[in-house]
């Protein structure tokens, strides 16, 4: 009996090691050649693993036509998954378009998984994507969380392709005669990831894979000092003795945890706040209070890195 072709066999295998014991899970899909490859492995690995599986589209109404394509993704979809949702959503302009899109996307994900249960939430990124966003983080100046890339799991979402490159789900793609929807954005030098892309696909892939492993390695050693900064007690304020006594990166590492452990949001927390918190320990002069976002200030006093709500 002849088995299924190589590149489908790899799909599959990918899915079914990522796959959680029990539960719903569901496939994040675009109708992209990766997101349908992962759909259509999980449509039949899903159910011999006894799991029940769905599918969710974001329409993030950025292209003419992109309702009638989640439409009929979504109709395809229903034959072998359940729920299947097309999820519409607002993209408001920041940072940029991708960005701002990135946003709404995961806003609805993770909405989505937290209203079903679902066990897991599986998304289509390769190694390739893995390469370009290791590449756009040495491109803005990211540190080690950058460069670090995408990890394959992260709460309820994983990624099991992570290892596979773009051209073996591609060949997935063609030998179970699906047709994927090529997104023009990913050709559209206007857009970051699309320049990005192209260098990527210049490189060839064996410095692709070099580039994925790289962001293993930087993952590996970013976990090991974030559970050792786990391990540092923190409480209203810190000893700036104890703080002196580690090195800078770990050091960093509490300066954070202990920043998000008052509220200060992570997304908002910059390069430049913890250097700022930092100075109070490893360069003090006497200077006043750094702010940290919220309009939240901290100082020095007493041999303690102290927050003081405004009004104190």
């Amino acid at each position: 009996m002849t088995g299924p072709p190589p590149a489908v066999a790899a799909v599959r295998v990918a899915v079914r090691r990522a796959l959680p014991s029990a539960g719903l899970v569901l496939i994040a899909c675009s109708g992209g050649a990766d997101s349908l490859a992962l759909a259509a492995a999980l449509a039949f690995e899903g159910p011999r693993a006894g799991l029940r599986i769905g599918l969710v589209t974001v329409d993030h109404q950025l292209q003419e036509g992109s309702g009638p394509r989640a439409a009929a993704l979504a109709a395809w979809a229903s034959k072998s998954f359940d729920p299947v949702l097309v999820e519409t959503v607002t993209v408001h302009a920041g940072a940029g378009p991708e960005d701002a899109a990135r946003t709404a996307r995961y806003g609805a994900l993770s909405r989505v998984a937290a209203e079903t249960g679902a066990a897991a939430v599986l998304l289509g990124h390769t190694r390739d994507d893995q390469a370009e966003t290791v590449l756009l983080a040495l491109a803005r100046g990211s540190g080690p969380r950058g460069i670090s890339g995408m990890p394959a799991r992260r709460g309820v979402y994983a990624r099991p392709l992570l290892d596979l490159p773009r051209a073996v789900v591609r060949a997935a793609c063609a030998g179970l005669d699906l047709e994927p929807w090529e997104d023009p954005h990913n050709t559209d030098a206007r857009y970051a990831r699309s320049r990005v892309r192209e260098l990527v696909d210049t490189l060839g892939e064996k410095v692709v894979a070099n580039l994925a492993n790289t962001a293993a390695l930087v993952a590996a050693d970013c976990a090991e000092l974030d559970a050792q900064a786990g391990r540092f007690p923190l409480g209203p304020s810190l000893a700036v003795e104890d703080l002196a006594g580690l090195g800078p990166a770990l050091r960093s590492r509490v300066l954070r945890r202990w920043a998000l452990s008052l509220g200060v949001p992570g997304g908002a927390l910059t390069r430049r706040h913890l250097d700022a918190l930092d100075a109070l320990v490893t360069a003090w002069k006497g200077q006043g209070p750094t702010q940290l976002p919220g309009g939240l200030p901290v100082s020095r006093r007493a041999g303690r890195i102290v927050a003081t709500p405004v009004g104190e």
